[in-house]
């Protein structure tokens, strides 16, 4: 089942609520990138009591609210350190903002400035990209849907070639 797609900054700076006291426990940091299937694993969260940065896992999320994240209580929250199926994951500590992004012809398209995640799976279904300055004349930014990603590297997003610019304009037309 597909859910609605959101902004990855409708997901941050939210309060983390707990079911059993009904109070904040928790404020979100950002999120859990895993690059191998761009999936939001968690969240970071700064504790309201420790103040340290614990984490959040997706599946112990009860509900996401415009308000904040409904959580059972506050063993919701994991140190890092515990979670060792997700600590290669949180080693990567990947990034999606501002990863360049160029096709698999090595054409450079431009970065990532935003993407949009789907509030059900927390699947990453669409990249904004930026197009440098001197590309940006007529167009504004880019979307790349998933479905259109090749390869993810630590340092850049390689996706199938785009259609010519010619192309682009006659399929507009048509």
């Amino acid at each position: 089942m597909k859910g609605m797609l959101y902004l990855n900054s409708y997901f941050l700076d939210k309060e983390v609520l707990s079911l059993q006291t009904t109070t904040p426990i928790a404020s979100v940091v950002r999120e859990i990138i895993n690059p191998n299937n761009l999936k939001i694993e968690g969240f970071y969260c700064k504790d309201r009591f420790s103040k340290k940065i614990m984490v959040l896992l997706v599946q112990d999320i009860r509900e996401i609210m415009d308000d904040g994240y409904i959580v059972n209580d506050h063993e919701a929250l994991i140190d890092p350190e515990d979670l060792i199926k997700l600590r290669e994951i949180i080693n990567i500590d990947f990034n999606l903002s501002g990863k360049r992004v160029e096709t698999v012809s090595k054409d450079k398209v431009g970065k990532v400035s935003d993407y949009a995640i789907d509030s059900s799976s927390m699947f990453i279904q669409k990249l904004y990209v930026q197009k440098p300055i001197f590309k940006n004349l007529n167009n504004g930014a880019l979307v790349i849907g998933r479905d259109q990603i090749n390869e993810i590297t630590p340092n850049k997003i390689i996706i199938n070639d785009l259609l010519s610019p010619a192309l682009q304009n006659a399929n507009a037309i048509i």
